[in-house]
């Protein structure tokens, strides 16, 4: 008889060479090579996504430390982790660093991977890259880039409000059908049908911003825990969804609380250079909001800007408006088509 122990039982397994053995507890066994169900985390941020984002006006993205998302990952059970920061693979060495150092965190692996911003603002993940990527190429040359270093790219939450590459999705590897953060719920929706009438390859991703959100959703595999099998099973379509769910409107808050404290002054100094007449309303708006931002008002205001979002999502989305309108980012075409019967 052959024992093997996993995380929470001691399991017993037939001795074969030529055989696999698929046990509850997840572990499978094939001649001389070992398997498990892994639990895998494919969209997530930290502190490096800072400055990193694209966006001149708002430089700030993620508040979580390195020790934060270990901890959370560990709380969670995650076995892999693809720390997916934006425009950057700094943060990868350093987090692999932190790992050696502290030994309750041994068993989680964590394997490089970038979010990438192209030219017309969408995103696009690449797994298992080993040179960071750089943003602002069209999505052709972006994914050219990747399949240079034999890396995996991925349509990262491609129907969203903003940030998507709706039907160029296409193009990659794999779709995000599922991503924590499209709380308005029909971005999710329609890229799940997408998926299913084009046959594609899907995960889900948490993209976690904050430490609570990591392991929102999580992929399952039967995999050897090391990148290269890893990386064969995510290509392969051999994950499967482990769970899916969307962030709370408490910890979207808390990322636009970060976010907004955090860029204060870059948000200010561009608006004194843009729209100067707008300075003092902006600059008591920005203070209000980081000094009570639990009041009613912000609140108040949060509720009416995920339920704008909602429609404009719907009507794009659902009901066939142009989508161009999200490439475009206009606040002002954004709000009318919200408010539009």
């Amino acid at each position: 008889m052959q024992y093997l122990a996993n995380y929470h039982q001691l399991i017993i397994l037939r001795s074969s060479k030529d055989s696999i053995y698929k046990v509850k507890t997840g572990w499978i066994v094939s001649g001389k090579t070992m398997s498990q169900v892994l639990k895998v985390e494919t969209h997530c941020h930290n502190v490096f996504s800072n400055h990193n984002n694209y966006l001149s006006r708002i430089p700030f993205d993620c508040g979580v430390t390195i020790q934060e998302q270990l901890e959370n990952a560990y709380l969670q059970k995650i076995d892999v982790m693809f720390v997916t920061n934006h425009n950057t693979l700094d943060g990868y060495s350093q987090i692999l660093e932190y790992k050696q150092n502290h030994a309750k965190y041994k068993d989680i692996e964590i394997y490089p991977a970038e979010e990438i911003t192209i030219n017309n603002k969408g995103h696009v993940l690449a797994y298992g890259i080993q040179d960071e990527i750089r943003a602002g190429m069209t999505l052709d040359d972006t994914l050219d880039e990747i399949r240079k270093q034999n890396a995996i790219s991925c349509a990262a939450h491609p129907f969203a409000v903003s940030n998507g590459i709706r039907e160029h999705a296409k193009k990659c590897d794999l779709i995000e059908s599922f991503n924590s953060n499209n709380v308005d719920i029909f971005s999710n929706l329609f890229a799940e049908r997408f998926t299913k009438q084009n046959n594609l390859i899907s995960i889900v991703g948490s993209d976690s911003h904050v430490k609570s959100t990591i392991g929102r959703s999580i992929n399952t595999v039967e995999s050897e825990k090391n990148v290269d099998t890893v990386l064969e099973s995510l290509k392969k379509g051999k994950f499967k969804v482990g769970k899916l769910d969307y962030a709370t409107r408490e910890e979207m808050h808390e990322h636009a609380h970060y976010i907004i404290s955090s860029s204060r002054q870059t948000i200010l100094n561009s608006i004194n250079e843009t729209n100067p007449k707008f300075h003092s309303i902006v600059k008591w708006a920005i203070d209000s909001f980081i000094s009570n931002p639990n009041s009613r008002l912000w609140h108040l205001m949060s509720s009416i800007g995920m339920y704008l979002s909602k429609r404009v999502s719907k009507k794009v989305n659902m009901n066939g408006h142009n989508p161009l309108i999200f490439e475009q980012r206009s606040w002002s075409d954004l709000i009318s088509l919200s408010l539009i019967p």
